[in-house]
């Protein structure tokens, strides 16, 4: 379930990293993926939006797209890529009698 103190600590990174290169990875339907270089451009209340550098093309994400892993986002450092969300720790969930 998604809080809103989850929205607004990403929407404070990802303001805090406006300016800096990001790869966005997803999903384009029927087993497609894509993974692009871009730029985090401008930071707004309920979106944000990324300069992709491939064809200078502007896109609008959601927070929420983020949040539900729609896109994952992962920044570059100066010496790696690094994911904006930490991964997901996959637990075996316990029968019970």
């Amino acid at each position: 379930m998604i809080c809103r103190s989850d929205i607004a600590n990403l929407k404070t990174d990802i303001i805090d990293k406006v300016g800096q290169k990001i790869i966005v990875k997803g999903s384009l339907g029927r087993s497609r993926a894509f993974e692009k270089e871009a730029t985090i451009e401008k930071a707004y209340p309920n979106i944000f939006v990324v300069k992709y550098e491939e064809n200078d093309r502007n896109v609008t994400y959601s927070y929420t797209d983020v949040l539900t892993r729609t896109v994952e986002v992962e920044v570059f450092d100066g010496d790696s890529y690094s994911p904006l969300i930490p991964p997901l720790i996959a637990t075996k969930k316990k029968k019970l009698l």
